[in-house]
């Protein structure tokens, strides 16, 4: 009797750690997690409040969503995106920190039937990109250049170039349309280039390859870094004469870099006057707008990103083909892509733009 007792015990044991182990299994493999989201870092503003738009994004509908932050490194993307596969995602939308080394961890995905939207930032050089959710990177260069254009008078106007990291497709965008209008008027005399070397050897040519691209912003980039964009500017305030001061314009790729950019040249006392491009309408940055110590900020709605995102996430999981506005050649594919529209904010504009429409309130600022 005792040793069918014994039996049975062992049995029983057998069967809850089976048990047990299946629910594990379960749990690794499907979580009922619908859509996984991997942003690049928590360290920028704007990233922090994109995870809180998703969040809200799907607050009302039956899908489920997880966010993991890479944190600067490729390497954790990918562990990110492997993570998010265990848990059964059926669509991906990453905001790749590397362009291009993120080939490997959405090639993963790919393999697992996992539509991959690839996130204000293109995923290059690999056929595993579905779709492309991005503002027109090209449009807020050219809106950059010629606001500077716009606010700069008489001749030879020093015109620092500044650009964001040569890992984000995105940075080259940024400065080909700035280049597109800048050029001409570099070429005329208007502007002459204080702090780049390769970009004066280019002055008279209108359409530069990437491969001289990269060569401008080897010179000049900031990798987003506000550190690194202060260090630059004050080795080239340092390295440069009287003539190269005065009333400058500064092409700086974003706000975060835009404000430290603009602290270094507003403490050198032979620069009378600049003008200083932004983007992303950080919170700081449009504080410095209303103080007049940053020029401009290219304002793009995340809120409209993230619905468009969204949008196409919730296309694919209800059998839907998600609408599409053009395409961009990523190195190996022509990925479809909607775009989102961007808008230029001022000092005139701050409250019309950023306060009547609901994106900040008008408290969280003084002087407005």
């Amino acid at each position: 009797m005792r040793k069918s007792w014994k039996v049975i015990s062992v049995l029983l044991v057998v069967a809850f750690v089976s048990m047990m182990l299946a629910a594990c299994s379960n749990d690794a493999s499907g979580s009922g997690v619908s859509v996984g989201i991997v942003l690049p870092t928590k360290d920028e503003p704007r990233w922090v409040q994109d995870e809180q738009r998703f969040k809200d994004a799907l607050s009302d509908s039956d899908y489920t969503t997880e966010i993991l932050f890479s944190q600067g490194s490729s390497a954790k993307e990918k562990e990110n995106v492997e993570t998010l596969l265990n848990k059964g995602i059926e669509v991906l939308i990453i905001a790749p920190h590397d362009g291009a080394a993120a080939g490997s961890a959405v090639e993963a995905a790919k393999k697992e039937g996992v539509t991959v939207i690839a996130y204000d930032r293109l995923i290059t050089e690999t056929d595993a990109v579905d779709y492309y959710v991005t503002f027109d990177s090209i449009a807020v260069g050219a809106a950059q250049g010629q606001f500077l254009i716009n606010n700069s008078e008489g001749s030879n106007v020093p015109l620092y170039l500044y650009a964001g990291a040569s890992s984000d497709n995105n940075a080259f965008l940024f400065f080909e349309g700035a280049w597109s209008v800048l050029q001409p008027k570099i070429a005329d005399g208007t502007f002459v280039i204080a702090n780049s070397s390769e970009a004066e050897a280019l002055q008279d040519k209108a359409e530069l390859t990437r491969d001289e691209m990269s060569r401008i912003l080897g010179q000049v980039t900031t990798n987003w870094d506000p550190n690194e964009a202060k260090n630059k500017a004050q080795t080239h305030l340092t390295a440069v004469g009287g003539e190269l001061k005065g009333d400058v314009a500064i092409l700086a790729p974003n706000d975060g870099t835009a404000r430290a950019i603009a602290d270094v040249f507003a403490t050198d006392s032979e620069v009378t006057s600049y003008v200083v491009t932004g983007q992303d309408a950080e919170k700081a940055s449009v504080q410095y707008i209303i103080d007049g110590k940053q020029s401009m900020t290219v304002f793009k709605d995340v809120r409209t990103l993230v619905k468009d995102a969204m949008g196409m996430a919730i296309d694919v999981l209800d059998g839907n083909t998600p609408a599409t506005t053009g395409a961009y050649d990523n190195g190996s594919i022509e990925v479809k892509a909607k775009q989102t529209d961007v808008i230029v904010v001022e000092q005139t504009n701050v409250k019309s733009e950023l306060i009547d429409s609901g994106y900040y309130e008008a408290d969280e600022f003084t002087g407005l």
